[in-house]
């Protein structure tokens, strides 16, 4: 057991380091969304293994049939969780769990959330002003661009109130605008 206040790696390596349709598809995600380097698509693989593993868990729970209760509580424990971060629908089921898919892991991130709420031109612009301080959500500036975006949160993300993008005469929203229509 390590020192508990040293930070660990949140993400896996792939066992297999030169197979070449996962380096594609990985070079895509990072191109598609802007993301800084490969290390980011693997910690969103891992987030989506521990689902994907606690679903696996339930279906074996319910399988052996025993303890309904407790199997109807990590369910809805699951279902909720992923419910509230906007994963997955309000009527999903277990199997919806097993069938996401890494973009939508991504989706849920800020840099993409201020992109595709056209608060930027790209995904890398959307990158430099949340790391700058130009974007925050719900009053309260937020300054790292994989910061995972719950469902309720998604709509109070705004440029922050101090940020000179606020005034809708600055040069750079007038662009963003006329890439917007």
């Amino acid at each position: 057991m390590g020192y508990p206040g040293k930070n660990h790696k949140q993400y896996q390596t792939p066992k297999r380091p030169f197979e070449l349709s996962r380096i594609e598809e990985e070079t895509r995600l990072v191109i598609e969304y802007g993301l800084r380097n490969k290390r980011e698509v693997w910690i969103a693989k891992g987030a989506l293994k521990k689902y994907r593993k606690a679903a696996r868990e339930i279906i074996a729970l319910q399988s052996t049939g025993s303890e309904q209760e407790r199997i109807e509580q990590k369910r809805e424990e699951l279902l909720g969780s992923l419910q509230r971060s906007g994963m997955i629908s309000e009527n999903a089921g277990i199997d919806d769990v097993l069938a996401l898919r890494i973009e939508q892991h991504l989706d849920r991130r800020l840099q993409t959330q201020v992109y595709r709420r056209g608060f930027a031109r790209s995904p890398k612009q959307a990158r430099q002003f949340i790391t700058h301080g130009h974007i925050s959500i719900g009053g309260r500036r937020v300054t790292i661009p994989g910061y995972f975006v719950n469902a309720r949160e998604q709509e109070y993300i705004s440029y922050a109130g101090s940020s000179p993008l606020v005034s809708d005469v600055h040069a750079e929203r007038q662009r963003i605008a006329k890439v917007g229509r």
